[in-house]
């Protein structure tokens, strides 16, 4: 695939669009990847070039269930090691994905483990 190409993608040209509006917030990036089967989050510090946390549903707290009771679960983890890291206030970086399903399935669960965004 051509240069031009790859970045002519919707799904490029969206997660850039997403992205430089969350980093012009300023705050911590909470970023989330979601392959078929897993769901991925961390919370990066951009400033530094820092992972602060991060969780996952290949952790072994998180065992079956649903997609979406598993990407709850993974953002309810993030939450609590974010919290202990002495993170309160991020912003939601969903890449290229919708928000909808188990993307803002993990957004409620971070939400209700004590993040703000």
């Amino acid at each position: 695939m051509s240069k031009k190409r790859y970045e002519m993608n919707a799904n490029i040209r969206r997660a850039r669009r997403v992205r430089a509006r969350v980093k012009a917030s300023g705050r911590l990036r909470l970023s989330v990847y979601r392959s078929a089967r897993h769901i991925y989050a961390q919370i990066i510090d951009d400033a530094k070039g820092a992972t602060l946390a991060a969780a996952s549903s290949l952790d072994a707290s998180i065992a079956g269930g649903s997609n979406c009771d598993s990407a709850r679960l993974v953002g309810e983890l993030l939450a609590k090691k974010s919290v202990a890291a002495g993170v309160g206030v991020v912003s939601f970086d969903r890449g290229r994905y919708p928000y909808h399903g188990r993307v803002k399935a993990l957004a409620d669960g971070a939400r209700a483990g004590g993040l703000e965004f």
